[in-house]
């Protein structure tokens, strides 16, 4: 090989070797290139995945907290309390049944009274001499009828001997059955008089306690009770109290006479009262949907009062098919009553419900719902279906 030869050999392998080293630096800056932009992207969107599942989480966070309460099963008897108001077995206000003043009264308020005491007296001058008046009246009638019957008699013997004639004998019997009609209506005057004086004394019906007083000694009184008269006592009889109360029509069927109850006074929260349904009104009020109820509870010792306020307590025998719900947890729409559930991805569902009885604080729920579905506690009206939720019992609450 010459030397020119041997000159462009080696140039040709300087720039053989010199495309050979731009490649190898090329890919390496690639390679470089694609790593730095890798970096880069990465540096940019992970903070913004943060920032994202951050953003979620908030999200999820704002979600409105719910009480939810679970569903129980009836156990034993189910306890209804109703408000009821107090009355006295009897009692009856006391009118004069005469005109005249009151001389004296004998009984005030809270005096024990037995049947036919004398509670007051009342004087009546003007019936006094009509009385007299009347039995004078009786009087003459008297004498006219002896009058007209010795006529009669002479007139009879006058007829029999044929002095007179029958017409004028008719007449003198006639004369005498009309002065006996005269005594007859006269003795009527005197017997209503006198049992108008009789009523001079004002005395009690029956045995009792004298729960108000209206007059004084001196105080004009006037007969009945019309108009402006008032009532001269108040007269009540309180060993047996009455007891009324309305019970809804979801338990009207349940009451029966003869059924025992529970009362209780918030004056008297020690003790509780034994009481018996002696009778029902029989019929609905179509207002109010509800039975009136007459309940009586022994009151000999005094304790209670006429009108107070009292808290009537029934047991009423329950199925144990039925699920008991608070109260609060149903809601009654135009569509009838539903309650609202959580199901297991936190998401309300509404549920539409039959309901039985309304026990007072809970309500039996004969279907629609499962045992074990959690019920949401006193809903919102805000909560809508399909609404994710955060779901938390309900603290229980203790018992007084």
């Amino acid at each position: 090989m010459t030397t020119t030869e041997h000159i462009e050999s080696f140039k040709a392998n300087l720039q053989s070797s010199a495309t050979n080293t731009g490649r190898g630096l090329s890919r390496r800056a690639l390679l470089g290139t694609v790593a730095v932009l890798t970096m880069l992207f990465l540096l940019g969107m992970v903070p913004r995945w943060h920032a994202n599942a951050s953003l979620l989480d908030a999200a999820r966070d704002q979600r409105p907290t719910v009480s939810v309460v679970s569903t129980q099963r009836p156990e034993g008897a189910a306890n209804l309390v109703l408000p009821g108001s107090t009355q006295a077995i009897q009692e009856t206000p006391i009118y004069a049944r005469t005109n005249g003043y009151v001389r004296k009264w004998y009984t005030d308020i809270g005096a024990k009274v037995e049947a036919g005491d004398l509670l007051a007296e009342i004087e009546t001058p003007e019936i006094d001499q009509e009385l007299n008046q009347a039995r004078a009246t009786v009087q003459q009638a008297v004498a006219n009828s002896e009058l007209a019957r010795a006529t009669l008699t002479r007139w009879q013997e006058l007829v029999a001997k044929k002095v007179v004639s029958a017409q004028e004998f008719d007449e003198k019997k006639s004369a005498l059955d009309a002065r006996q009609a005269d005594l007859t209506a006269a003795q009527a005057n005197v017997a209503r008089l006198e049992k108008l004086q009789g009523f001079q004394k004002v005395v009690a019906p029956f045995a009792g306690i004298v729960t108000t007083r209206n007059i004084d000694n001196g105080a004009l009184v006037s007969a009945g009770n019309g108009g402006q008269t008032s009532a001269l006592f108040h007269v009540a009889q309180t060993d047996t109290l009455r007891i009324y109360v309305t019970v809804p029509q979801t338990n009207a069927r349940s009451v029966a006479p003869g059924q025992s109850a529970a009362v209780s006074f918030r004056e008297i929260p020690e003790k509780t009262f034994d009481a018996k349904v002696v009778r029902t009104a029989g019929a609905l009020d179509p207002a109010s949907r509800t039975l009136l109820t007459e309940l009586q509870v022994a009151n000999s010792d005094g304790q209670l009062f006429p009108g107070m306020y009292a808290e009537v307590k029934f047991a009423f025998p329950q199925d144990a098919r039925t699920l008991l719900v608070p109260g609060n947890a149903v809601t009654v729409q135009s569509d009838g009553p539903k309650v609202l559930i959580v199901d297991a991805k936190q998401t309300i569902r509404a549920r539409s419900v039959k309901l039985g009885r309304d026990l007072g604080d809970k309500v039996e729920i004969l279907s629609g719902l499962n045992p074990a579905e959690p019920l949401v506690a006193n809903p919102s009206g805000s909560l809508r279906e399909g609404e994710e939720v955060k779901a938390q019992p309900q603290p229980a609450q203790t018992k007084k």
